[in-house]
């Protein structure tokens, strides 16, 4: 299983890749637009789903490479057994919390899916294409946040600062 969401990570980590190039694209023509005196329309928009989109895709690495931000003052002055407590704490309440936003960003999907709701700036795109990045991100972090409990629960530190484990 380890195997696969690495592989499953790493795909959403090159498709957060793609987002950004795609944001960067976007200002750039806006940019260029602007100098030539064209109008095109919705250009700001989609550099906010594609810099939105690589938000959410690249979650899911980002926590597996220990690299979220962690406050580790409370942590570091617990004693041992205190610090574990916490840190389960932490994995389930991280667990729990990706699960429902993974659960609301889908049916977000969903309903924007079926009331054919657009977006209302000047590019009408149908809200559901550029909410789909945020959902499969947020079912990425719960997929990464599950293997960290496993991993865990067998003993290892997979979210460990420093010694994370690298998805390339």
């Amino acid at each position: 299983m380890d195997a696969f969401v690495r592989t499953v990570h790493r795909w959403l980590l090159a498709l957060s890749c793609v987002g950004m190039l795609a944001a960067f694209t976007t200002v750039s023509l806006g940019i260029l637009a602007r100098l030539l005196r064209w109008d095109i329309p919705g250009l700001d928009a989609y550099a906010g789903y594609a810099i939105a989109a690589s938000l959410f895709l690249a979650l899911p690495a980002t926590l597996l490479r220990g690299e979220h931000i962690r406050v580790t003052l409370v942590l570091e002055r617990l004693p041992a057994r205190g610090r574990a407590a916490l840190e389960w704490w932490c994995l389930l309440a991280g667990t729990a919390l990706s699960l429902y936003l993974s659960w609301y960003a889908a049916r977000l999907v969903w309903v924007s899916h079926i009331t054919h709701d657009v977006s209302p700036a000047a590019d009408v795109t149908p809200l559901w294409i550029p909410q789909t990045a945020m959902a499969v991100g947020c079912l990425g972090l719960t997929l990464a946040f599950l293997q960290a409990v496993l991993h865990r629960w067998h003993g290892a530190d997979l979210l460990a600062p420093g010694t994370a484990a690298r998805t390339e």
